[in-house]
């Protein structure tokens, strides 16, 4: 009997009952996304063509021995995206019990070409014999077999929360790499109604055909919440072409295969390293809108020597400087930035605070800034809650950047400070404890839309991130007196090297004979020395001074905290 399941929580419980009854024992907890995963996928797919399934079979029988792939002919007449033509499905195998691994091989292997990369991604294949050895795999196809998961009864949105979900969770289990952090749908809300909302005129025309690439596209959450978002609140005549990569095969898979069966194009999702083998780069292929959120932190030392062949290239997409190993966020934004449309495109990518300001002038990360801010790219930047994430706790960035800002945004840039706009969440998610509501969305979004300053706004001049740093010299003295070279000029002392930052907006010249000379009147700048750096100092900006407490507050709690202390020693000793 086929068991309905229309609800997030009700997929859950189903699944981790089957982790309890099948897989316990059998696998390690962080193997069970091996299973479970492509279980899950070969069930929707199962209920997606279940209506069609004699007439799938009846059409290969009759083609087979014409074509060496009867695919293309099945999906002409019966108007299908992907088929299977084996006699089986899930349901089906449960009918010759003494059979099923063998079954279940010429199950996998009969989908059509389309499927077959999902299903090798997900690497079903070594987990079969394990589970049939041990008779656990007839109870693992009974348990998925009585489920519905065809998207009129669990809808897109629901089964891409309950991927990404069970993604994280299997990803805890295994201790995976702390960067990957899941983007939880309020921030993806935010960021690509930042995104498109500016575009409303510009994409009201009905004949509008847009694309939308996500380099680190996980399951297509992102891609398909811009895309409904641009249908919902702007036109729904828009044709919205999705475009991904993604270098973990099982999210590929994933992601893939909500694609065949949401109608959007499978094969424009690739597989593989966005920085090192961009698989959308075919014709200098460029997008109009680009949303992500990359891992944070993450190192590409394994990917250091193509990534610094890349750079020393003229003109490459990282020509203009390269982060430090540790945290490759910035690559990524470069990557997006070289795939900007020369009419005009809208990025939008989440960060940590790292690439706000992280760098000395001169470092890769500043000349990547440098870069971004004096070509007049970057429109705004939103600062969010802590505590948004589910495997960290750490606050948060959503740039805007962008090669066409309307008249009133050129050659300046708009900070958003939306730390407090959260609330508080009934129950923990992980690292997740705060978020953000439909309201406080809205309230960001006319905030930036406003482009005007008040508490949470403020709108600087580009140059204003800008500084120089200037090396400030001081002559060496030995026996009292001034060391000098050949020419006369006195040598410096490197011990009593200084620096410092002079803003853009002042001369050098002013700002040492102000600041420098009457504390050090000997001293002179080494020009030669000189290097102009960019960074965002969020905290800075937005600082409110909270006075210091009070003594008597003080001393008041600290005679509260002896009398508890006091109390449970009196209730230890009792």
């Amino acid at each position: 009997m086929e068991i309905k399941i229309d609800s997030h929580s009700q997929i859950s419980s189903f699944i981790w009952n089957v982790c309890d009854d099948v897989l316990r024992g059998l696998f390690k907890q962080h193997e069970y996304g091996d299973v479970i995963l492509p279980f899950l996928v070969l069930r929707r797919l199962d209920c997606v063509i279940e209506g069609k399934k004699d007439n799938i079979i009846k059409v290969h029988q009759e083609y087979k021995d014409k074509f060496d792939d009867t695919s293309k002919i099945i999906h002409s007449k019966l108007n299908l995206k992907f088929s299977n033509y084996s006699r089986y499905d899930l349901k089906r195998l449960k009918d010759e019990p003494n059979k099923l691994s063998e079954n279940l091989y010429d199950y996998l292997s009969s989908f059509s070409t389309n499927v077959q990369d999902i299903i090798q991604n997900f690497g079903l294949q070594k987990h079969i014999d394990k589970l049939g050895s041990d008779n656990k795999l007839y109870l693992l196809v009974e348990k998925f077999s009585d489920i519905d998961l065809h998207p009129s009864t669990v809808d897109n949105h629901t089964m891409g929360n309950i991927f990404e979900e069970l993604l994280r969770k299997f990803s805890e289990m295994s201790n995976a790499t702390s960067g990957e952090h899941y983007t939880p749908r309020d921030v993806v809300n935010l960021l690509v109604s930042l995104v498109f909302s500016s575009d409303k005129e510009k994409l009201s025309d009905s004949n509008k055909i847009i694309s939308v690439y996500d380099p680190c596209c996980g399951t297509g959450g992102m891609l398909t919440i811009g895309k409904d978002w641009v249908h919902e609140n702007i036109n729904k005549e828009v044709d919205v072409n999705l475009f991904g990569q993604e270098l973990n095969p099982q999210t590929h898979a994933i992601c893939k295969s909500d694609f065949l069966i949401t109608d959007e194009e499978p094969d424009n999702i690739k597989l593989g390293s966005t920085l090192t083998n961009d698989q959308h780069s075919d014709g200098n292929r460029k997008f109009d809108y680009m949303i992500t959120n990359p891992p944070f932190g993450v190192s590409w030392k394994s990917e250091q020597k193509q990534i610094l062949n890349e750079s020393s290239e003229y003109g490459g997409r990282f020509s203009v400087g390269t982060p430090r190993v540790s945290d490759g966020s910035l690559l990524f934004l470069q990557h997006l930035i070289s795939k900007m449309e020369t009419q005009g495109s809208r990025i939008g990518i989440v960060f940590n605070g790292s690439p706000l300001f992280t760098g000395d002038s001169g470092s890769g990360e500043s000349e990547i800034r440098k870069w971004i801010i004096e070509n007049d790219w970057l429109e705004s930047v939103v600062s969010l809650p802590d505590q948004l994430f589910f495997n960290t706790g750490i606050s948060t960035y959503i740039w805007i950047v962008t090669n066409k800002k309307k008249p009133q945004r050129k050659g300046k840039v708009q900070l958003i400070d939306g730390s407090s706009f959260h609330k508080s969440m009934k129950k923990s998610l992980g690292s997740k404890r705060k978020f953000i509501d439909d309201s406080q969305r809205e309230q960001l979004l006319q905030t930036y839309q406003n482009f005007e300053e008040n508490e949470y706004s403020k709108i600087f001049d580009n140059k204003f991130f800008g500084y120089t740093k200037i090396t400030i010299e001081q002559p060496k003295v030995e026996n009292g007196q001034v060391v000098r070279d050949k020419k006369g000029n006195p040598k410096p002392d490197t011990k009593l090297r200084d620096s410092e930052r002079v803003p853009l907006s002042e001369g050098i010249e002013q700002y040492f004979s102000r600041e420098v000379e009457p504390h050090l009147p000997n001293s002179w700048i080494d020009f030669n020395k000189s290097k102009v750096g960019y960074e965002i100092n969020f905290t800075k900006y937005f600082y409110k001074y909270k006075p210091l407490r009070s003594s008597d507050d003080i001393s008041n709690n600290l005679l509260e905290l002896k009398k508890e202390s006091e109390n449970l020693l009196n209730l230890i000793m009792d």
